[in-house]
């Protein structure tokens, strides 16, 4: 049984919650950071980024809406597992070819298409 002076301690829900005990404790969340990717994952969700960016600056259509949704997929799949699974890179590659001709115009489509070895 504890006494008036002692401290109270209470740990609710810890399914998402970072904490440490004692005085020279040290607790970091990584709940919804970035993992760590290797340089060419990294280097395709720069791309990929890029790419997002650049469709925004034109007039959408039903491919350039399936094409971002599919770059959406893979950002949001490398941001929360560090790599894009082969099934979401085969539509990206599949997209990527339909729209060639329009996303010539982009140097980011022609990056991410070159990291896919479509280039």
């Amino acid at each position: 049984m504890s006494s008036a002076n002692e401290p109270h301690v209470s740990i609710g829900d810890v399914a998402h919650s970072t904490f440490a005990v004692g005085s020279h404790a040290h607790a970091e969340s990584h709940h919804g950071a970035a993992l760590g990717h290797d340089p060419a994952t990294e280097e395709l969700l720069a791309a990929v980024r890029e790419l997002r960016a650049d469709l925004q600056r034109i007039r959408h259509d039903d491919r350039t809406r399936q094409l971002d949704e599919a770059l959406a997929g893979t950002e949001d799949e490398i941001a929360r597992t560090g790599t894009a699974g082969e099934s979401g890179l085969q539509r990206l590659r599949g997209l990527l070819g339909d729209t060639n001709s329009v996303l010539s115009l982009f140097t980011s489509a022609a990056t991410v298409a070159g990291l896919l070895g479509l280039m």
